[in-house]
């Protein structure tokens, strides 16, 4: 750590500065360091990145963590995979997708490869961001979530 930046953070544990004037201070020495985005009329939320998994777990729920046939999934799926997933079927052919959509019609699935659209990739994945799913029941918690 650089010895400006160690002096700000001394003087912030200090109190000698807010928390404020260290981050402009901060700031100041590395411009691309804590920049944020300030929504109009509201505090300064930080700059997010981009998701790069979209992550599914199952936990026991409260009373049955140490059930020994408890279940414990932990997947953790690359948005990268989703994304070549997705071009990917875009290129499939027409007789192809029909297939696949009778397969998940059969399974109780309604869905159409044809509305994937790799042009809205981005929008998707950037939607994604602010997912986040939680179930808990008796028995298992359950959480969706993006990373």
């Amino acid at each position: 750590m650089a010895e400006n930046q160690k002096r700000i953070l001394e003087m912030l544990a200090n109190k000698e500065i807010s928390a404020d004037e260290a981050q402009r201070m901060l700031g100041a020495l590395d411009p691309g360091a804590g920049k944020t985005d300030t929504p109009t009329g509201g505090e300064p939320e930080p700059v997010r990145t981009k998701p790069k998994y979209l992550r599914v777990t199952v936990q026991p729920g409260t009373g049955h963590e140490n059930d020994a046939d408890a279940e414990r999934v932990n997947v953790r799926v690359p948005l990268a995979l989703v994304r070549s997933g997705i071009k990917f079927a875009s290129v499939l052919p027409r007789e192809v997708g029909d297939k696949v959509e009778a397969n998940l019609g059969n399974r109780g699935f309604s869905f159409d490869l044809r509305n994937l659209n790799p042009d809205y990739l981005d929008d998707l994945i950037e939607a994604l961001a602010d997912l986040e799913v939680d179930v808990e029941s008796n028995e298992e918690k359950v959480k969706v979530f993006v990373e």
